[in-house]
């Protein structure tokens, strides 16, 4: 497994600016050991099309966190199809979701916090974990327009809640109508 340095991700984000050189700069320094988190949003779509013209082997994974709507289904297939990439699709443990919905109830996340955090963790943060022990790095679609908790964004990160690999951010001085 490759490692970053803070030092050397200072000297990418110095170098590195744009949104298709860091994308490059991913599938020539980490590929096939760096793949694309996607939810199938607005940000995805465009970074899937840039991804596949600069690497067309590019990974790709999504969480199927057993609710999602059949318009998130629509659109994977239709994606997949239309440009032909490798898509993980990413489950949660089921006897997990069994356990949690038997003792808590199908919509916990209404009832309080530690319920959501409970559900997200179950759904979303341990399947997740599976395929970022995997990685040296993975893509993100975030950007600094889109909270103010991501006004620092950078294009590269180290992801310490991943066991320090590198986090990739394109489009991280992207605003909603460069997308």
């Amino acid at each position: 497994m490759v490692r970053f340095s803070q030092s050397v991700v200072d000297e990418l984000n110095s170098r590195i600016t744009t949104a298709e050189d860091a994308l490059v700069w991913a599938s020539e320094n980490l590929h096939p050991n760096v793949a694309k988190a996607s939810s199938f949003g607005a940000e995805d779509a465009v970074l899937t099309h840039m991804m596949i013209q600069v690497n067309p082997k590019f990974r790709f994974f999504t969480l199927d966190t057993g609710r999602l709507p059949q318009e998130t289904y629509d659109i994977m297939e239709t994606m997949k199809q239309k440009y032909g990439m490798s898509l993980q699709v990413l489950f949660p443990d089921a006897n997990e979701v069994e356990e949690m919905v038997n003792s808590r109830g199908v919509n916990l996340f209404y009832e309080n916090v530690e319920n959501r955090r409970l559900c997200c963790k179950v759904r979303k943060i341990n399947p997740a974990a599976k395929i970022f022990a995997t990685l040296d790095g993975w893509i993100s679609g975030l950007s600094r327009e889109q909270a103010a908790s991501r006004a620092n964004t950078q294009i590269f990160e180290i992801d310490y809640q991943h066991d320090g690999i590198l986090k990739i951010n394109p489009i991280a001085d992207w605003t909603w109508d460069h997308i």
